[in-house]
């Protein structure tokens, strides 16, 4: 088995192997530069590609091709066209030219576009991205030959997630390289890397069927915690159940087939809550595997008689899923933000370290904006997801190192690890390898790397990458700046730059309980944004010193970003519209009827008590008919409440307000009516999957 998963590991992928084995040699060496290098793309091979691809494509049983790319929906889309082409009467030939590679035209005016495009105004184009390779889908009656592509308008405005995430990528890669340059360090390849650990619930596709909320928004509006769920911890990286085990080792099987490095498999800590976790790549490769990830896993649920839930939050009172992203910088193969071999890498890490945290301190706002959404509302802040306020933690060392940075003392008192000298005239010693992990950070450095905790796990990695870039590309330059008017020696003018940096960014540092009530008073006094639903999220879009910044690095233009705060502004509205309208509807159709046959049964039986005389079982049947008759009040109170809502287009808060209150009602009286005649599968049963 292991033998056989090495050999078909990549085997749907037009890999390095594949072009050279199916391409010229001079046209292998000149799209390998691009792939390896993001060296400028010769067009004049483009034909000689597509035959090569072609032919690879048709020998895995591909019979279409489609551009795969990212709209603003948040997940992917594709229009496939066959290979297939009439050469004459009853006959066909496969074809695919070099111009059906490199771009494409789609209807674009039906994906969100935040007023970028009108209805009437429908062209869109498709462009080939060459540095994420080619990948064959499977299904159950053949293969298609997919290609990653970038999306943007017939005005050349972006309407995707990818085309940003590029640009982001170009902008710190040569902020760093500047950087780089000023430490008397050799010109070399820049590498933003991540890995994505992907949080997720199976339940049975029967109990999804009979959801009506589940099957149209992904998560329950209804549904009372059963007695036991969480509370006893005993599923988390618990013994994984054979049918989940299968179900996992057919993912990580066509995982590999694409070229996915899957990792780490295992139970997380709500019931049928699990995670996969890959290991780390090249940024722009790693986020359009995270978005194949999601339909693998959606795909093999479903043969599998499962339903992947990717909603941050489908279940209420337990954990939800998120999606932490693992962020570093690489140059010339060495990893920046890992302490270095010698006081120089030392003092590059250092400097690097600070970067991200000025970053931080700077523009959480629009860092928090990456993670805005109705699902995720739901998990952020709660006992399973960090809060709302963006905070940075180091661990205790590094924590330690700062302070001897900003106190200037030069002297270390880590009391663990290895040390290694920073080459900074009387910078401490820095500990190795020794930094703690706080699961309530939202933005955590984890020994090697940045993990980003806040992202929602059904949220397209790209945005919060693409943010986290920028802000980032924009404090390095800020650094080099500073350091270019700065006189004296190099290694001086870096100490003080240092020693000012901690000073005046050390306010978003926290090494403590995320969770608690104190760090919420506490980040309050220090001034950090607290941006808690997707309204106060998406705000920064609009700011000013915000459009300014990223229009500077060309990652978005004015325009683009108003256009996303629109496009976040219309999708939360109707998704919360939608759980409003689902939830009435069940209300009224599903469980009102159920209660009020109870309640009229129960009151039969009680009067024909009275009748016969009876004297056992009238103070239980009184005091039962009272709740079910309060409770059938207070649900025709609570569903007319929400109704009225609904007529006001975009009250998201009083819709979820008035979803809430009836929520309390009807998870109340599930507890009431006849086990048997509920209408809802329950938490007890959905939750347990065997």
């Amino acid at each position: 088995m292991i033998d056989t998963n090495l050999k078909n590991y990549g085997s749907d992928v037009f890999s390095e192997k594949e072009i050279r084995r199916c391409l010229p040699k001079n046209v292998a060496s000149k799209l390998l530069a691009t792939m390896r290098e993001s060296k400028p793309l010769d067009p004049t091979i483009a034909d000689a590609v597509a035959e090569g691809m072609k032919n690879w494509a048709l020998e895995k049983g591909a019979t279409h091709f489609p551009h795969w790319f990212q709209p603003l929906t948040g997940g992917t889309a594709e229009k496939h066209d066959a290979f297939l082409e009439p050469s004459g009467p009853a006959q066909a030939v496969n074809k695919f030219s070099g111009k059906n590679l490199i771009g494409g035209e789609t209807d674009a005016s039906s994906f969100p576009s935040g007023g970028l495009r009108s209805t009437f105004e429908a062209r869109g184009y498709t462009a080939w991205d060459p540095t994420s390779p080619a990948f064959i889908k499977r299904h159950e009656n053949g293969a298609t030959l997919c290609i990653p592509t970038a999306f943007c308008s017939f005005n050349g405005e972006t309407l995707d997630m990818k085309t940003p995430l590029l640009r982001s990528i170009q902008a710190v890669s040569r902020a760093v390289e500047r950087m780089m340059k000023m430490f008397g360090q050799k010109r070399a390849h820049v590498e933003v890397t991540l890995g994505a650990e992907q949080e997720y619930f199976l339940i049975d596709r029967k109990y999804y069927l009979s959801r009506p909320d589940l099957l149209q928004t992904g998560r329950t509006v209804f549904g009372a915690a059963p007695p036991k769920h969480q509370q006893l911890e005993d599923h988390y990286f618990g013994a994984i159940k054979p049918r989940i085990l299968k179900f996992m080792t057919e993912v990580e099987n066509r995982l590999w087939q694409l070229g996915i490095p899957a990792k780490t498999r295992h139970n997380e800590v709500a019931p049928a809550q699990f995670e996969l976790a890959p290991m780390f790549e090249d940024l722009n490769l790693a986020v359009d595997h995270n978005m194949m990830i999601m339909e693998v896993l959606r795909q093999t649920a479903e043969s599998n008689e499962m339903v992947c839930l990717l909603h941050e939050k489908p279940f209420d009172g337990i954990n939800g899923s998120g999606k932490h992203c693992n962020w570093s910088i690489s140059y010339g193969g060495r990893n920046l933000l890992t302490p270095g071999e010698n006081p120089r890498e030392n003092a590059i890490f250092i400097t690097l370290l600070l970067a991200v945290i000025r970053a931080i301190e700077m523009h959480a706002d629009i860092l928090r904006m990456a993670t805005a959404g109705a699902g995720n509302d739901h998990r952020l802040g709660a006992n399973e997801a960090p809060p709302a306020v963006i905070s940075v933690f180091l661990g205790d060392d590094l924590n330690e190192v700062l302070h001897q940075i900003e106190s200037g003392s030069g002297k270390s008192e880590a009391k663990r690890g290895q040390k290694l000298r920073i080459g900074v005239d009387t910078l401490p010693a820095l500990p190795r390898d020794m930094t703690d992990r706080n699961r309530t950070s939202p933005f955590t450095f984890t020994g090697n790397k940045f993990e980003f905790r806040a992202p929602g796990s059904s949220q397209n990695c790209a945005q919060s990458q693409m943010v986290l870039n920028t802000i980032v590309a924009e404090s390095i330059d800020a650094l080099c700046d500073k350091l270019e008017k700065a006189k004296g020696p190099f290694n001086e003018k870096l100490q003080k730059l240092l020693q000012y940096e901690v000073k005046a960014h050390k306010r978003v540092i926290f090494s403590g309980d995320g969770y608690s009530d104190s760090w919420m008073k506490e980040s309050a006094k220090r001034g950090l944004p607290n941006l808690k639903d997707t309204v106060s999220a998406l705000a920064p879009l609009k700011d000013e010193r915000n459009v300014e910044l990223f229009e500077k690095y060309g990652v978005l233009s004015r325009s683009e970003m108003m256009s996303r705060w629109e496009i976040g502004m219309e999708d939360y509205q109707r998704r919360i519209r939608i759980e409003a309208g689902i939830a009435l509807e069940i209300a009224r159709s599903m469980v009102r009827p159920v209660v009020a046959d109870e309640f009229s049964k129960l009151a039969t039986a009680l009067g024909q008590a009275k009748s016969d005389g009876l004297k056992s079982g009238i103070r239980g049947l009184t005091a039962l008919s009272l709740k079910l008759g309060a409770g059938l009040d207070d649900l025709h109170i609570k569903c007319d409440a929400l109704e009225r809502t609904l007529t006001r287009e975009e009250d998201a808060a009083s819709q979820l307000k008035a979803m809430n209150d009836l929520r309390k009602t009807v998870d109340k009286l599930e507890g009431l009516v006849d086990d048997s005649r509920w209408p809802l599968p329950k938490y007890r049963e959905i939750l347990f999957v065997h």
